[in-house]
């Protein structure tokens, strides 16, 4: 098998109350896991066997259905596990910090435009921070579980942090209350992580 299912770095309930542990157990233990097979099975023999999950999205033929969910559902998940934490929250400091404020004009009107994005994708799908070559970041939403890395899905740079707005990612403790949600992710964003992220990104 060419991948993995990512370990957590935190038990599933290290991130209460703002997500609680049985999503946390279902999502990762369940989800994740079945879009890691799916994955592995649909590249087994194929050209992409052996090939990064970077290198196969962003080369990605969109026609392939099974690829592109499973792929990005891989990947998406992959990442927003990492830019969560028990310690996180509060606001980015250092590179990070003043390119938001570059970037947005200040950390608020960063949030307001990520939630926008995040609450007003209609149907399952994701809310993403992008950086782009030479530092610049941008917001962006994409469906289902395409990302910034497949071509053409209108929304380029490399994500450094995201948010799952798919029903299974919080309805179990929000029903339909997305918003609070949204606001609830605020408190448990690891911005180190995501400080790294786009060091590396730019």
């Amino acid at each position: 098998m060419d991948f993995e299912l990512p370990e957590l770095k935190y038990a599933n309930d290290a991130l209460e109350p703002h997500i609680d542990a049985r999503t946390m157990e279902i999502h990762h233990g369940k989800h994740h896991q079945g879009y890691t097979n799916n994955l592995n099975a649909a590249i087994e023999g194929t050209d992409l066997a052996g090939k990064t999950i970077e290198n196969i999205l962003r080369n990605l033929d969109m026609n392939n259905k099974t690829v592109r969910n499973n792929g990005g559902g891989f990947y998406n998940h992959s990442l927003f596990w990492e830019i969560m934490s028990p310690n996180g929250g509060g606001n980015p400091t250092g590179d990070l910090s003043e390119a938001i404020n570059s970037s947005f004009g200040s950390f608020e009107v960063f949030k307001d435009n990520f939630s926008t994005a995040a609450k007003g994708q209609f149907g399952s799908g994701w809310a993403w921070l992008c950086v782009h070559e030479g530092g610049k970041l941008d917001v962006c939403g994409t469906p289902n579980q395409d990302n910034p890395l497949m071509p053409g899905v209108g929304c380029g740079g490399t994500p450094i942090l995201g948010l799952d707005v798919w029903e299974h990612a919080y309805y179990l403790n929000y029903q339909n209350r997305r918003p609070d949600y949204v606001e609830a992710f605020f408190n448990v964003i690891n911005w180190e992580e995501v400080s790294k992220r786009y060091a590396e990104g730019k």
